[in-house]
């Protein structure tokens, strides 16, 4: 196994055993971008020259035991909306040209104080508004879409050319691409992990959550990102917690856990293989002594409305200078729902915010029933890179982003927790992935069950990519 393969968790029992070196590890993912990424255009950017001087630095306090924790000397790569000091943050937009950050945003100084070593930004749908990401090919099929907007950092991980990455999720920009990767992706409780220095697409809904190749990756991650910035409003001041420490080592038992699963809306217009992949995982759920319990999803015919009522008119909004004097600069299908938020009057705007508040109140009654719910992240895998709707069985259609949005889209207006875990593949080979949510605050409990099921499973190899 070449050290590239190595998930993060093994890769830093190894960097503590001594049995690895931080620059062995970030040569062989440096080697590894040089082999991928001109098939998949995960990245924007590759600092080797950077990441080669940090991986030394990092060799050199493992050699004295002055490890920083897990992510001592391992590589990751960071979604080009996140601002690292004297770097671009291009937000994959030709608006940013010339642009260099004054200071690293708080994830990224978290990362570094960790000892990770950032090897490059990857690759966002433009401003992080849209669910393909044009620019990146999937890593199972470079022909079909990586999945939005996070899906540099998606492709990254599954291919080998990053141990771990940071994305953003707005309507499901971190679960999306993971679950048509192949990977984990976790999108925390809103306010859990701070997004200052981070740009934003909707002020309201965004947040910034790991992608990983395992549950338990995801789980040490969380733990350096999470804590109280002031600088972010929506940052709330909690208690740290180890949520790698609450993964038991033990042979997995839910026993006691009680798995929601939806009588609507998460398997309406789902494609079969997928339905029958994800409820593969919830019975296996139910194996592992999981109590499941049939939940009724509430306010189902406002979620779509609501998702766009908030992001639409935000997102205007944060762009409002550039859209008059630059327009020109954006990607045909960004400006126009740019423009399209211009023609948003106050009391559309008022009406999603009512409706959330009404939604938040709901789940939170139907969640006191469960522990977590167990769904699709999405719809259907990854489509070819130049569909643009899919029509279901009973003959209606739905636009592609339409579709990858919808089973996401609750949890960011809810702002509950969500993760996504691979549970198979179709009859094309493309990656499925099954959703978790949870209350707010509930990571531990997602992550218990998350990892439960992952280790039932066998272990998955990276995406084929040439």
């Amino acid at each position: 196994m070449q050290p590239y393969e190595l998930t993060l968790a093994d890769a830093a029992r190894r960097i503590r055993a001594r049995e690895l070196s931080p620059v062995e590890l970030v040569d062989s993912v440096l080697d590894r971008i040089g082999t991928v990424d001109p098939h998949v255009g995960a990245y924007v950017a590759v600092t080797a020259e950077q990441a080669r001087a940090a991986a030394r630095e990092a060799e050199r306090e493992a050699a004295r035991g002055a490890f920083r924790g897990p992510l001592h000397g391992v590589p990751a790569g960071l979604k080009d909306l996140i601002d690292v000091a004297g770097s671009p943050t291009s937000a994959s937009s030709r608006v940013r040209e010339g642009h260099r950050a004054a200071a690293d945003s708080t994830v990224a100084a978290r990362l570094r104080a960790a000892g990770s070593v950032l090897v490059g930004k990857t690759h966002t749908h433009e401003f992080a508004y849209g669910l393909t990401t044009p620019q990146t090919g999937n890593a199972w099929d470079r022909g079909r879409v990586a999945g939005g907007s996070s899906g540099g950092s998606a492709v990254a991980v599954a291919a080998g050319a990053a141990t771990f990455a940071l994305g953003t999720d707005t309507g499901g920009s971190i679960r999306v691409p993971a679950a048509l990767n192949g990977v984990v992706g976790l999108k925390p409780t809103y306010g859990l992990v701070p997004r200052h220095g981070v740009t934003s697409l909707s002020w309201s809904l965004d947040h910034v959550g790991p992608v990983t190749r395992t549950v338990e990756d995801a789980a040490l991650v969380l733990g350096v990102l999470a804590g109280h910035d002031p600088r972010d409003p929506a940052s709330l001041d909690l208690p740290a917690l180890d949520h790698a420490a609450h993964l038991p080592e033990r042979e997995p038992d839910l026993t006691g856990v009680r798995v929601g699963v939806p009588r609507d809306y998460y398997f309406d217009h789902v494609d079969p293989e997928v339905e029958a992949a994800v409820r593969r995982g919830i019975a296996e759920l139910a194996a592992l002594g999981a109590r499941l319990v049939d939940v009724d999803i509430p306010m189902t015919r406002y979620i779509q409305a609501t998702q766009w009522g908030l992001m639409v008119p935000e997102a205007t909004a944060y762009h409002e200078d550039t859209l008059r004097t630059v327009p020109d600069r954006y990607q045909a299908d960004v400006r126009i729902l740019l423009e399209a938020g211009e023609l948003m009057g106050a009391g559309d705007y008022l009406r999603a915010q009512r409706s959330r508040t009404l939604m938040r109140e709901e789940w939170a009654r139907m969640q006191e029933e469960v522990d977590v719910i167990a769904a699709p992240s999405v719809p259907m895998t990854a489509v070819k890179a130049d569909q643009t709707t899919v029509t279901w069985a009973d003959g209606s259609a739905e636009a592609v982003s339409d579709a990858y949005v919808r089973l996401s889209a609750p949890a960011n207006i809810t702002g509950v927790p969500a993760l996504s875990v691979p549970v198979g593949h179709d009859t094309a080979g493309m990656p499925i992935g099954m959703q978790l949510l949870g209350r707010p605050f509930g990571e531990q409990a997602l992550l218990r069950v998350g990892h439960a099921y992952e280790r039932t499973q066998s272990a998955r190899s990276l995406a084929p990519v040439a």
